[in-house]
């Protein structure tokens, strides 16, 4: 299926972002897997331009009903009232979600004084990893990754209903967009013969980031969790990919999880909710 953005204004987008993150010294949550994949009627990126020249964008990333916004204004045009304008044709736009939650850097200055402006207030943060080992742990595999298949679906979909609160519609809506990107992975995990749990990897610009790990409640506790993580960091570890995710901040048994083997915060992520 045909992307809606442009290459061209794909490489707008890329060349904006560096330099905010390059002045401001951080690092933009801009979800490229899903740039690069738009193909809905609803729309979902504004933009702003001076001179030709891209200054300011803003995206919108929809997971099922519920809404993240992100967007950015090129250091040299700030205050002058274009992210104002950005938001409030997103948030014009936005009528059908049934939540939404505006992204901001923790470490952005900008960001988090426009923050105070917003009738908005704080839900979560997110801390972003990556691994940092040179060297795989040792382990005995007691998990088995294969690759999802659409006869997964309803599973893939359980999952994320049972272990990140998802609503079921949600949870199937994003699914089913997310099963069909080019570049990602799906897998299902199996222990002891029974399906336990999924996590997807995206591969890209030298990258590896690991999506919506999660093992089913009714199995955690018995090593599946490390073992998976340890079996993906050796797969991804010999392609020669930096390895990255994400996991929130109040998830404290999972960043611990993490922390085990080998991964370090290198930023974080705070989200507000838009009332």
């Amino acid at each position: 299926m045909k992307n809606l953005l442009s290459k061209e204004q794909l490489l707008q987008i890329k060349e904006l972002q560096e330099a905010c993150e390059s002045h401001d010294l951080i690092k933009l949550k801009l979800n490229w897997d899903m740039l690069r994949n738009r193909d809905r009627d609803v729309k979902e990126d504004f933009f702003y331009y001076e001179e030709n020249q891209l200054v300011g964008f803003l995206g919108k990333y929809y997971f099922g009903s519920k809404v993240e916004i992100c967007g950015m204004v090129h250091p040299k045009y700030r205050r002058k009232g274009i992210f104002t304008t950005l938001l409030r044709e997103g948030l014009e736009s936005s009528s059908n979600a049934t939540s939404i939650l505006l992204n901001a850097p923790a470490a952005s200055k900008t960001a988090q004084e426009f923050i105070k402006t917003q009738k908005c207030d704080y839900s979560f943060s997110e801390y972003q990893m990556d691994w940092k080992d040179q060297e795989v742990q040792s382990f005995e595999p007691i998990i088995k990754l294969s690759d999802a298949t659409k006869e997964d679906f309803e599973l893939i979909s359980r999952i994320d209903v049972e272990s990140f609160g998802f609503e079921e519609k949600d949870a199937q809506t994003y699914n089913a967009r997310v099963l069909n990107e080019p570049n990602r992975k799906c897998y299902i995990i199996e222990g002891n013969g029974e399906k336990i749990g999924k996590l997807s990897v995206q591969r890209e610009h030298h990258e590896s980031w690991i999506y919506g790990f999660a093992i089913l409640p009714k199995y955690q506790g018995f090593g599946y969790g490390k073992n998976t993580l340890l079996q993906i960091i050796e797969q991804e570890s010999k392609t020669g990919n930096k390895i990255h995710l994400e996991v929130a901040l109040e998830n404290k048994n999972a960043k611990k999880l993490y922390t085990s083997c080998g991964f370090e915060q290198y930023d974080t992520q705070d989200y507000y909710q838009y009332k």
